[in-house]
């Protein structure tokens, strides 16, 4: 009765670290890096921005292009599969902030939010080129 109580628990603490292994390596190896098309929503309209990402851990930087936004390079980060990236915007001369947070839902996809210096809100959804 122990012995088969042991196995068990030793089954168990098996299948447990496997499950914790394999969370871990699809985590630890998605790399954003490339060109990227995002379909942006916000409450000021909609657009299509290209972004291009470097990634080196989970240190995050690149370029941003859209016809609202202009061009501007970006830093963020990368933590697991959460994406955090920043830049300044010009917008009619004024310097705005922008952010926008994601979860990388495949090599290829993200989706989240844009928040556009506290002036406008919205959602997007990005694809790898």
């Amino acid at each position: 009765m122990v012995e088969k109580t042991i196995r068990q628990a030793a089954l168990f603490v098996a299948i447990f670290s496997l499950a914790v292994a394999f969370a871990y390596a699809g985590q630890a190896k998605t790399d954003i890096s490339g060109a990227w098309t995002f379909e942006v929503v916000t409450d000021a309209g909609t657009g299509t921005p290209t972004v291009t990402f470097k990634q080196d851990g989970e240190k995050l930087t690149g370029h941003y292009s859209s016809q609202t936004l202009g061009e501007a390079d970006l830093t963020g980060t990368v933590k697991g599969t959460d994406v955090t990236f920043n830049f300044m915007a010009d917008l009619q001369g004024n310097a705005v902030p922008v952010t926008y947070k994601a979860t990388i839902e495949s090599p290829t996809s993200m989706k989240g939010t844009i928040d556009i210096g506290g002036l406008a809100g919205g959602t997007f959804t990005g694809k790898k080129k």
